[in-house]
């Protein structure tokens, strides 16, 4: 479903300035919700971009979709194990971007973490406690190392038996930096993008603000409170927290952002927000910045803003120094 808003937010003058315009248009595709709002003053213009950028969004869930049979990563995931699977220019840079990811987080962004999801029950569940044979039995099969990619036949090969890619921690980031993309070669100088809530981007500056857009840092255990207030201006910004999806079992609470080397959610941390200039590189590395932890994140930083929320007594929030 595709909802779509067109307001004039200043009439004009006799002579003076075209009338600026705002269009606000939203649709669900890869899991997740996607919003654009765009100003402009041309609203053919407007809504051209929106929709060609929304055919974007819907283009990559063709390509990374891991719950349609049909999309390229359904297909590798079906058949690498057995034989190596030539793929598309596009997919074999994000893999190889993400094999990269991970060899530089020390394995704690792992594309291959999708049997782990699984078997704790946050693909399409609210959550599960599982027994540790079953995490034994999950880790067997995860490890990006077990993805080979050859750039020069432009294949991806598995080495094991049970190895899936999971495009989970990436799509929504490389979604919204191409719609981005998108809306830039169609004039649009003026937006904002944003994949749930989670992953944002902010074209420009709205007129209402020159800093830019205005984007909420949330406090993870109170969603009606803000713990700090920042402005995008031609950059992304990234939030993984353990409010997002979780359960409560034996007294603990186990959230949905898993440490692919141990096979559990990583505990001390409540939040994490990345402020980086391509919004798949904020998204992948909110992840290891949550895994990992500060100590970790001081000695291997990759030169992003970042924004910690510890679990502790007293709930510190603060940016990284």
């Amino acid at each position: 479903m595709i909802v779509l808003f067109l307001l004039a937010i200043a009439a004009p003058l006799a002579g003076g300035p075209a009338e600026m315009l705002r269009l606000e248009k939203s649709a669900d595709a890869m899991g997740s919700t996607y919003t654009v709002v765009i100003y402009g003053t041309d609203r053919v213009r407007m809504e051209s971009a929106a929709e060609l950028a929304f055919e974007e969004i819907y283009r990559l869930d063709n390509m990374l979709s891991n719950y349609k049979p049909t999309s390229e990563c359904s297909q590798v995931n079906r058949n690498a194990a057995e034989r190596s699977v030539a793929v598309s220019k596009e997919l074999f840079d994000l893999l190889s971007t993400c094999l990269d990811y991970s060899r530089r987080s020390e394995g704690a962004f792992d594309i291959t973490v999708g049997p782990l999801m699984k078997m704790w029950g946050f693909y399409k569940g609210a959550g599960r406690l599982p027994h540790r044979m079953e995490v034994k039995t999950a880790l067997s099969k995860i490890g990006y190392q077990h993805v080979h990619l050859d750039p020069v036949q432009g294949t991806v090969r598995f080495d094991k038996a049970g190895v899936e890619l999971d495009p989970g921690g990436i799509g929504k980031g490389y979604a919204v930096d191409r719609v981005v993309d998108v809306l830039r070669q169609n004039g649009v100088t003026t937006a904002f993008v944003s994949g749930s809530g989670s992953s944002m981007y902010g074209l420009g500056a709205p007129p209402t603000d020159p800093r830019g857009w205005s984007v909420a840092i949330r406090d993870p255990k109170n969603a009606s409170r803000t713990v700090e207030q920042v402005y995008l201006k031609n950059e992304s910004m990234s939030t993984s927290g353990n409010y997002e999806k979780f359960f409560r079992a034996e007294g603990r609470i186990y959230s949905h952002i898993m440490d692919p080397r141990t096979g559990f959610p990583a505990p001390g941390m409540l939040s994490v927000s990345i402020i980086s200039p391509k919004t798949l590189d904020s998204e992948a590395w909110c992840k290891p910045y949550f895994i990992n932890g500060k100590q970790w994140v001081k000695k291997h930083n990759q030169g992003f803003r970042a924004y910690f929320c510890e679990d502790r007594t007293d709930q510190q929030c603060a940016w990284l120094q």
